[in-house]
């Protein structure tokens, strides 16, 4: 790399050290450690260094910049945003020899060999899945907002296989949307990289409106071409993709540029792509093609109390009152399994909480990330719930199979179902598919959440389809427990956090009188809610003094359970134990003792039911056990009562 100056080089090397990126106060020391400079020689030296970033970086403020964004000047950018304090090395990844010119080259030269052999297990097919847009997600100006996929085809081998990277505000699929993408063509003799839209889902008068857009915006000089129109092969697809290229840069198999240049074409059609998207906004309200609704931009670097905070505040800003101890609860719950039930008497608000929390962080029924689903009597199967074939054959998709697909396009963003009175029917009828699926999740080589297949059907066009349980989707179910409801098998219990809410406080009328102004719904990334962890062996290393002592109090309470039969296995072991290193590891929302008292409370309280002679040494001596949690002593208290007028007893209240 061609530098400017001592300063510069002191800089870029201490980046180097860093890892391509730090504050400027690891910069500062990076440079002392390295003596290169002789700093007593200068008043400020340390100025020096801020002086030549910001003379160096496209993130500067107007007027300080020298060159061009994306020129050989452009060296340094801003990781997480202006302001953030954080600087990188934008050519960093350059430096590290990132094989993208040999990746493109690789495919260019295999794939007519490759599409002759067995798509299923391909290699190729491997490569350009997931090796080649790895690759490409280590480019410091690709961020977390981006989704980067490729494909060699679905099943069978493409004809035109392409490498798209898409901003996910504005779309999360290549069916529709505008994003950029690479595109080989059919006799891999050229790949374009190209600022083009979906064919699938786009019309052909919004496509040439779009086109025409890009195209007014294009900067003086350009590298960009838009005529003659790129030639990709005689098929019908590959038409399609040529009508859907707005602005394109040709390389020849013969003549691939080096790294550096294929980079720089990257960030400078990268810089087009954003202009576009805010010459939009400029128009107007940006359009999501994957919902057809107004993008709210999501919000980022939020931490977990202050999402907390905000669900809280929304709520009690729309006249809803909940602890915010229950709030905390409910948010670790999802974050544990993305599965819980929430019981109490009729009245106290369960379906409002679910709405409003997930309405808070962005999710609402009109932009199809929240589904209410009323659970029916007569649910005898996994049917009305999933789907199934007409008397012509046709597969009639059910809403939870549309939640899930809603939720599999647009993987960044959290989506939820409630099943509102869902003890109706049997749970274990109609929801056991979905149960068995959620206990096989797992995560792939990208870190994304699958699971076994929930279900496979032919779609209108005869195609087989296979959905997976995706990370992204959160089930909550609202039960009331009396003569008309049925009872929960220990094979649901096992599977969700039980929380209750039986608190009413009717004379709470300070949540309308202190109303000053709307709290805003937020939009969040699934990042916020999703778990990161499935086996406790991931943390074990990490959280061994947590994970032995939940373990112990554990151990102990499931000696009291053993003569009923009531004792807890690894999987809620497991989950107590996420939860706990959930709530430590977002910075302690709740107590150590609180969150512990939720847990039993949650996970090991709803399994206990029994008559007199049976029951009654159990619940005495967890009374004692559990002395130093209120809750399930509260609960403990109050099935010992129950058990005194009835002779039996459960968690529930009847």
């Amino acid at each position: 790399m061609k530098t400017k100056s001592i300063w510069v080089n002191e800089i870029i090397e201490s980046l180097k050290v860093l890892g391509g990126k730090g504050t400027l106060n690891e910069i500062y020391d990076q440079i002392i450690k390295r003596r290169k400079i002789n700093l007593e020689k200068y008043i400020d030296w340390k100025a020096q260094v801020r002086r030549n970033i910001y003379e160096h970086s496209s993130d500067a403020k107007d007027g300080v910049f020298k060159g061009k964004p994306g020129d050989s000047n452009d060296l340094f950018y801003t990781v997480e945003g202006k302001g953030s304090g954080i600087w990188g090395l934008r050519n960093y990844m350059v430096e590290k020899e990132l094989p993208l010119r040999d990746d493109i080259i690789k495919i260019m030269d295999d794939y007519l060999i490759e599409r002759t052999k067995p798509f299923k297990a391909n290699p190729l097919v491997n490569f350009i899945k997931h090796k080649i847009t790895n690759e490409y997600k280590k480019l410091s100006f690709i961020n977390k907002k981006y989704k980067v996929i490729g494909s060699a085809g679905v099943g069978n081998w493409a004809a035109v296989p392409w490498i798209a990277i898409m901003n996910t505000e504005i779309t999360t699929s290549t069916q529709r949307g505008f994003y950029l993408v690479y595109l080989f063509s059919e006799d891999m003799k050229k790949v374009y990289l190209t600022l083009a839209q979906g064919v699938t889902e786009t019309s052909k008068s919004e496509m040439e409106e779009i086109n025409n857009e890009i195209r007014s915006i294009l900067p003086l000089n350009t590298r960009f071409k838009y005529e003659p129109k790129i030639k990709l092969g005689k098929g019908n697809l590959a038409k399609q993709y040529e009508d859907s290229v707005a602005v394109y840069i040709e390389y020849s198999k013969d003549n691939i540029p080096s790294n550096e240049v294929l980079i720089k074409d990257l960030y400078e059609m990268l810089d087009l792509y954003e202009k576009y998207i805010a010459y939009r906004k400029d128009k107007g309200p940006v359009i999501n093609e994957d919902t057809n609704q107004v993008t709210t931009n999501i919000v980022e670097n939020i931490s977990k109390k202050e999402v907390i905070e905000h669900i809280y505040n929304f709520i009690k800003n729309r006249g809803f009152y909940y602890s915010s101890a229950n709030i905390v609860n409910l948010f670790l719950s999802l974050k544990t399994k993305p599965f819980v039930i929430i019981s109490g008497i009729s009245g106290t608000g369960k379906t409002k909480i679910v709405q409003l929390f997930a309405e808070s962080i962005g999710a609402t029924e009109e932009n199809g990330q929240f589904k209410l689903i009323p659970v029916r009597p007569d649910w005898s199967d996994s049917s009305d719930l999933l789907g199934y074939k007409d008397i012509k054959g046709d597969f009639i998709k059910g809403p939870f199979t549309k939640m899930v697909e809603n939720a599999l396009q647009n993987p960044d963003l959290p989506h939820f179902v409630l099943l509102d009175e869902m003890n109706l029917a049997r749970v274990e009828y109609y929801f056991s598919d979905v149960l068995s699926v959620m206990e096989s999740r797992k995560m792939d080589e990208d870190g994304n959440y699958t699971s076994t297949p929930l279900i496979t059907y032919e779609d209108e066009n005869g195609l087989e389809k296979t959905l997976t349980l995706p990370g992204n989707l959160y089930v909550i179910g609202t039960v009331n427990m009396d003569e008309t409801t049925h009872t929960f098998s220990k094979k649901v219990l096992d599977r969700a956090n039980t929380i209750e809410f039986n608190e009413i406080d009717i004379m709470n009328f300070n949540t309308f009188e202190n109303i000053e102004q709307e709290v805003e719904l937020i939009r969040v990334s699934n990042e916020v809610l999703q778990s990161r962890y499935i086996f406790l062996k991931d943390v074990f290393k990490d959280h061994e003094s947590l994970i032995k002592e939940v373990s112990s109090k554990i151990n102990k309470i499931n000696e009291y359970l053993e003569p009923i039969y009531a004792q807890v296995g690894y999987r809620v072991r497991d989950e107590i134990c996420f939860y706990m290193i959930h709530n430590a590891e977002a910075g302690m929302l709740l107590t150590e003792n609180e969150a512990m008292d939720f847990c039993i409370m949650q996970k090991i309280l709803p399994r206990i039911s029994g008559t007199e002679n049976v029951i009654r040494p159990v619940l005495v001596n967890l009374e004692e056990e559990l002395e130093q949690f209120p809750k399930c002593k509260a609960k403990i208290v109050e099935m010992k009562k129950r058990l005194d007028n009835n002779g039996f007893t459960s968690f529930w209240i009847a």
